[in-house]
């Protein structure tokens, strides 16, 4: 048994590049580094992570290896590649080369086009990664489960994981259609789920651990434990009360889970869907 957090970022503060960080959010604008994370994750006991990008460039891939080939603790990296291209069958076989380099994400919750997912271009460059045995981090909001779950049922042989449970709106405490569409999505087995970014979507300063517990339910009911994972979203969960808070909420819920599913969920689920 292996303890993962299979979902965190590490970055060198860019006011430009990283415009994304607001205003209410300036306790996160500043460098956060391998040596800021691994005191937290020893004070946890976690043995590792995966490193995610937040930087959609080529540049941020070689960050994040760097980071990776010099700190153990850093297991699997998920990094950016421009799907739509026409070299990306290239770029792949070049990141292949890397075995910390475990697969990619597009930041699709960004794009004017809800439904870039299923354009060409993006579905060929999907249909690429795995002649690799690359994963696909699915970064999106609930109006962009439905294509998630087309993209899915496209690509049967394609191990895709959906970051944040897709970000439900918890503040406003809304469930539908949510709930229906990740259900929809976890029918396709291909499919996993990180149960991560959840305080982010809370109210950042007075959230309860009640306040989870529908989505929680609904995302274990959608895809059972063994296709769940945790992962922190640090540093961006210090601007909701910071990781040991986040993490004691899902420690309290997972309590009445058996062994083998923590197991599962604190790690073993990480490891086998990323190959760390």
């Amino acid at each position: 048994m292996a303890r993962i957090d299979a979902h965190q970022h590490f970055w060198r503060f860019d006011a430009v590049r990283d415009a994304w960080i607001s205003d209410d959010m300036a306790t996160i604008r500043r460098d956060f580094l391998p040596a800021d994370l691994a005191p937290i994750l020893q004070q946890h006991g976690f043995d590792g992570c995966v490193a995610v990008q937040s930087d959609q460039t080529e540049a941020e891939n070689e960050f994040q290896l760097a980071n990776a080939a010099a700190h153990d603790f850093i297991r699997g990296v998920v990094g950016w590649v421009d799907l739509q291209a026409q070299n990306v069958a290239e770029r792949l076989a070049y990141y292949s080369r890397f075995e910390k380099l475990k697969g990619f994400r597009h930041v699709l919750q960004g794009e004017a086009d809800r439904a870039l997912m299923l354009k060409p271009n993006f579905r060929q460059g999907i249909g690429a990664l795995a002649a690799h045995g690359f994963t696909y981090d699915v970064l999106i909001f609930p109006d962009q489960l439905g294509y998630a779950a087309e993209l899915a049922a496209a690509f049967p042989n394609q191990p895709f994981v959906l970051d944040h449970l897709a970000k439900p709106l918890i503040k406003a405490g809304e469930m539908e259609p949510w709930r229906r569409d990740l259900q929809a999505l976890a029918a396709h087995e291909n499919v996993s789920c990180k149960v991560s970014g959840l305080v982010t979507e809370a109210d950042w300063q007075h959230w309860q651990p009640a306040d989870f517990r529908p989505y929680l339910d609904a995302a274990f009911d959608a895809f059972g434990p063994g296709r769940l994972m945790f992962g922190s979203d640090w540093p961006v969960c210090n601007v909701a009360g910071g990781y040991s808070r986040a993490l004691g909420m899902l420690e309290d819920y997972m309590k009445p889970f058996s062994a083998a599913e923590q197991a599962g969920f604190w790690g073993d689920n990480a490891v086998a869907f990323y190959h760390l």
